[in-house]
């Protein structure tokens, strides 16, 4: 062997050698930014009190999102918009248990050589077992688990029974996940779905003796007294009795504990990805899949047009576009994750997204939008609203329809849809409605 063919071999022996035992250098990887997306799972938009790790690491780094809005406050639709960047009555996915059936943002990073994984929960119409679309695949059947401690769970296609808390579970496979990608040329898209502070709460152990002496949550709109100017679907609840008050303060805090342990989980994951040397180039997403009412109106569970329902805790901490953190206050929702991280990877955004790339936000540049559609399909009664951050105009089907100025009545206790001083608002708002919620695409998987 001649002395260059053998420099050569023995260049690509130590090339081997250095990925197999350390992260590559960077000059080796493609230079694309790092996807890290996490999503709670009903975290109210006022909870980020109890989660000061998360809000000193990737809020306070970057941009908060004031008015951040879940197009279908429900987990599963929500989540298939998310993956999607599309309408629910878009991708079909109306209900928990639609499955969806049109390719997603991560399908497509995948084919674009991204190297992906998800840890937590997937779609609550998939039966848990991994997805081709992802390298790395930690996750449960369906949306709920019956005890957050012990679970069940697919490791990389192989069913096991797991002895220890799912949030600590979760955490120690990110970091695992963390190390490989670490290995790789390719850049990572990670999706990380915990599934606090959902049912049935369960907290840490070593939690759950904290905040025993938490105030009583009554905003105004707690167990509202006068409920005649909402839809009957709405107004039909009765009062809160003093056991369900009860009922709601113990969920409240219970969802609170589960907070706390994640957000010590994601100090652990961000401390990490910092020594990996990858922080500064992963765009970091953190956002709830929908919020939950706690007493007001009256209501103790979600899929409602009202802020509780669908306002949401939403930031992005990514220095090379943002490089000094501020707030937001323009209107930006769930729809809006996926053609961000198209246009960030290189990766053309299909026809079917109903969301905006948040880079031209971010940068400053261009208009943005003024409205966003909300839409649901609870038990209660088919809803569609459009929200321009002050105003929402909701219609509920074979029901009364509702405004609110949020300026003047931010807890929603005033319905103003038969006050002369706001028509033509409401005439405006109801024909930005009409277009929006038309479908784009045919629907499948109803």
């Amino acid at each position: 062997m001649s002395i260059t063919k053998r420099a050569v071999s023995l260049l690509f022996i130590m090339l081997f050698t250095l990925q197999s035992c350390q992260a590559i250098p960077r000059y080796f990887k493609d230079e694309r930014p790092n996807f890290l997306i996490i999503v709670t799972d009903d975290q109210r938009f006022d909870t980020m009190q109890y989660m000061p790790n998360t809000q000193s690491l990737i809020f306070d780094q970057g941009v908060t999102f004031s008015h951040a809005y879940i197009t279908t406050p429900f987990c599963c639709p929500s989540r298939a918009s998310i993956l999607t960047g599309m309408y629910a009555h878009n991708h079909g996915v109306l209900v928990n248990e639609n499955k969806l059936n049109f390719p997603t943002v991560v399908e497509d990073l995948h084919k674009n050589g991204y190297y992906t994984g998800l840890v937590g929960k997937y779609l609550n119409s998939w039966n848990g077992d991994a997805r081709p679309e992802f390298d790395y695949w930690v996750s449960f059947w369906g949306g709920t688990v019956p005890s957050y401690y012990d679970p069940d769970l697919n490791v990389n296609g192989k069913w096991q029974k797991f002895t220890g808390y799912m949030t600590y579970l979760f955490r120690d496979y990110v970091i695992d996940f963390l190390d490989k990608a670490t290995h790789q040329r390719k850049p990572f898209l990670l999706v990380f779905a915990p599934n606090a502070p959902h049912p049935p709460y369960t907290p840490a152990k070593e939690d759950s003796g904290l905040y025993t002496d938490l105030p009583p949550f009554r905003p105004p709109s707690y167990n509202e007294a006068d409920m005649s100017d909402k839809p009957l679907s709405v107004a039909g609840k009765a009062l809160l009795t003093e056991e369900d008050m009860s009922q709601i303060d113990k969920i409240r805090r219970r969802q609170i504990l589960t907070l706390v342990a994640l957000d010590r989980s994601m100090g652990e994951i961000l401390t990490k990805l910092q020594e990996s040397g990858e922080m500064d180039n992963t765009v970091i997403m953190f956002i709830s899949d929908n919020g939950k009412h706690w007493g007001e109106h009256r209501l103790e569970s979600k899929s409602t047009a009202y802020e509780e329902s669908v306002k949401v805790p939403f930031a992005m901490r990514y220095p090379a576009l943002i490089p000094t953190p501020y707030v937001e206050d323009r209107l930006v929702s769930n729809i809006d994750i996926a053609p961000t991280i198209y246009e960030l990877s290189d990766t053309p955004i299909p026809g079917t997204v109903d969301g905006m790339s948040m880079v031209k936000l971010l940068s400053g540049a261009g208009d943005w939008r003024d409205h966003i559609l909300l839409e649901a399909w609870p038990d209660r009664g088919h809803w569609t609203a459009v929200h321009t951050g002050q105003y929402v105009y909701i219609e509920t089907d074979n029901d009364l329809s509702e405004f609110y100025d949020l300026a003047a009545d931010p807890y929603q206790m005033d319905n103003r849809i038969n006050d002369p001083g706001y028509q033509s608002i409401i005439q405006e708002l109801q024909a930005d409605l009409q277009k929006e919620k038309v479908p784009r695409t045919t629907i499948s998987g109803e």
